[in-house]
């Protein structure tokens, strides 16, 4: 739960290839936020099923404003800002990883 809270905070730096994934176990609203984190980030929301919901893209560092997810959603996975756009990652796209549910 610990690392869950302190996520990405503190580190300065991101390897293009990584990213961090939360997972809320259950699917519910949250809300996120960049306290303490210096890099900026792109937060994907993503359903229990893989979907992504929506993405904020470019968070910014340091910033105490509540990002939400607008829905319930299972987890969230952050990523370098501006990665998602590069990559052409969007809303309704779907995410593979064993996290989540086969259809």
């Amino acid at each position: 739960m610990e690392e869950r809270a302190r996520g990405l905070m503190f580190r300065r730096y991101l390897p293009r290839d990584r990213g961090m994934l939360f997972d809320f176990a259950v699917e519910a609203p949250v809300a996120m936020w960049m306290k303490d984190t210096f890099i900026p980030l792109d937060m994907l929301f993503i359903r229990k099923d893989g979907t992504i919901s929506q993405i904020a893209d470019n968070t910014e560092p340091h910033s105490t404003r509540t990002i939400p997810s607008n829905e319930p959603v299972y987890s969230v996975l952050e990523i370098n800002g501006g990665a998602a756009s590069a990559l052409g990652i969007k809303a309704g796209d779907k995410v593979a990883h064993p996290l989540f549910t086969k259809p």
